[in-house]
């Protein structure tokens, strides 16, 4: 992170994209806040349409636009004939990590350039410290359910917390992973040279002062920033983003959420459990937009109405003034169609979680003719930069929320690992309808490829069914030994051939058990053949295992009417 944004987006937390059919213009549609975590092992020390759309992640070439190859019109010359690095990365966040792991993996002799921490928004000031906080959150709601640990036969004294013990569990166990990561790097010979780094002309990169460096193929990974919209005056102190949040300063009594997607949600979490009263404010007329509906209207059911939190949706904070003088937090609210006064509300703090923003500021991407769309910078399917022209930046690529496909650690990690596999002559497509999400609240929620109602569009216009398959954690031997029976999981599939479309899960480690979905996404595996693999019991894995066996697939669908893999 090297400088703020400010970019003319609504109130509306980012979404995840909806893909189609690899448009172009697709990937900046609907993007949702997503700040999750996807570190290397190593960072702990430790017969269809020929255009049809399958959610299969292979190295297979598919249909794409075609580009020309442009030569970038910049006074900085030719590109150079010897090169200083094989790879030159600016930006030492989770994306920057995996793709210099990977290549060094390849052998190829890799720089990473850092103008901040090692770690980016990820380790410094997201996932890695927000699961440190919500750790905290899920043990203190155990503790303070009377009722749920009596079901055990335990007695608890009242629970309590220490608010500074909380902060530094967090901001101790940020240290250690970006100390971690960057040992990694070292230990593996990658060069981690700091400075602010940008673009200088083709293959060549500067950094810091008046650094110059060259190299064969230049990755960008620069990552996000917190959005605010336009009438929000952050203080850091009353009006925070999520960056300040983390630092867990204080614990507010009343609290006001702008946004109710990932971030807001998990904020929710911690601040409900540590006593604090949240107030949600969300432009859409209802809560959690960015999930599957019928997940949304149950998460709302146990995480929402049963706690200490109230809402207002269909408006916009047109205006929020920190505290001061004596005199709370003012929050101006308009009808978000109409743009009239609709409420004023007077609270102790607001937490702005509306998203984030591409950090693409000053990367000298006029030196390549780059033009951003909206802060972000335009790819092809394979991280290759488009400029401004429509043709391909020769040996330019960029990975993670600079531009804006899935605004995800892990799919940043995921990203750059494609990449070098293609500069390694391995050619490779990543299909981001593969890549699950999760969000960590009490209980948690995940999800991986299409939703039910975006499903049932696609079959619609490609003439195929739509099915869905159900089972609830009531019916899991390993969740009602927990006492935690409240959830579901649901998948969304095509019952003509078995091809997965989309899995969401609601209740206890909801994260962790997608993964078997996303896989069977990303390996193209059908139901008919996945569902005869066989899981430990008692364990939560057998949620997903019975929904993969409550799936009716068509009794002729065989391996040959399943359509040939496309990545998106």
């Amino acid at each position: 992170m090297q400088s703020a944004i400010t970019l003319p987006f609504s109130q509306t937390p980012l979404t995840r994209p909806n893909h189609v059919l690899g448009s172009t213009n697709s990937i900046f549609s609907t993007p949702r806040s997503l700040r999750f975590c996807g570190l290397r092992r190593e960072a702990f020390g430790s017969s269809s349409p020929s255009n049809h759309l399958s959610l299969r992640s292979d190295r297979v070439r598919i249909p794409s636009r075609r580009f020309q190859v442009s030569a970038a019109s910049s006074s900085n010359g030719a590109p150079p004939k010897s090169f200083d690095y094989d790879l030159i990365i600016i930006g030492a966040g989770v994306g920057g990590h995996g793709a210099a792991l990977h290549a060094v993996e390849k052998g190829l002799k890799t720089a990473i350039i850092e103008g901040d921490v090692v770690g980016g928004t990820c380790v410094n000031r997201g996932c890695v410290p927000s699961k440190a906080l919500l750790a905290v959150s899920g043990r203190m709601r155990e503790l303070q359910n009377e009722h749920h640990m009596k079901s055990f036969g335990l007695q608890v004294s009242a629970a309590g917390y220490d608010r500074q013990g909380v902060a530094d569990h967090a901001n101790n166990l940020a240290t250690k992973i970006r100390n971690n990561l960057t040992n990694s790097m070292k230990a593996l010979g990658v060069d981690i040279l700091t400075g602010f780094g940008s673009v200088l002309g083709p293959q060549k990169v500067k950094y810091g002062k008046d650094n110059i460096i060259t190299a064969k193929n230049i990755i960008i990974a620069t990552g996000s920033v917190p959005f605010v919209p336009k009438g929000i005056e952050v203080d850091g102190k009353t009006v925070i983003t999520s960056d300040h949040a983390l630092k867990l300063e204080s614990v507010p009594d009343w609290i006001a959420i702008v946004g109710s997607g990932y971030i807001g949600l998990e904020f929710s979490d911690v601040y409900t459990a540590l006593g604090s009263e949240v107030t949600f404010i969300e432009a859409l007329d209802q809560l959690m937009p960015g999930f599957d509906p019928e997940i949304s209207k149950l998460a709302q059911r146990v995480l929402i109405n049963p706690r200490n939190i109230d809402y207002h949706t269909g408006v916009f904070a047109s205006k929020i003034t920190p505290a001061k003088d004596g005199k709370p937090v003012m929050i101006e609210l308009i009808d978000a169609k109409t743009k009239e006064h609709k409420d004023t509300l007077e609270v102790d703090a607001a937490l702005i979680a509306t998203g984030r923003a591409p950090f693409t500021n000053g990367l000298g991407l006029e030196n390549v003719n780059v033009v951003t769309q909206r802060g972000f910078i335009p790819v092809d399917e394979r991280m290759r930069v488009i400029d401004g022209n429509g043709k391909l930046v020769p040996n330019l690529y960029c990975i993670g929320d600079a531009n804006g496909k899935l605004m995800l650690a892990h799919a940043a990690s995921a990203q750059g690992i494609s990449v070098v596999e293609q500069v390694t002559g391995r050619d490779h497509v990543l299909n981001h309808l593969s890549i699950p999400a999760a969000c960590f609240t009490h209980p948690e929620i995940s999800m991986v490829g299409l939703t039910e109602p975006q499903a049932r569009e696609k079959g619609e216009k490609e003439g195929f069914k739509v099915s869905v398959a159900k089972t609830s954690f009531k019916a899991n031997t390993k969740a009602l030994a927990e006492n935690e029976g409240e959830g579901i999981a649901k998948m969304i599939y095509r019952p003509d051939n078995g091809e997965i479309l989309g899995v969401h899960i609601f209740g206890l480690h909801a994260a962790d058990l997608i993964h078997e979905a996303s896989n069977a996404i990303a390996l193209g595996t059908r139901i008919q053949d996945i569902k005869l693999a066989v899981h430990a019991h008692p364990t939560l894995s057998e949620v997903v295992d019975e929904l993969f066996k409550a799936a009716k697939v068509e009794g002729h669908a065989t391996a040959s009417t399943v359509s040939e893999k496309v990545a998106a």
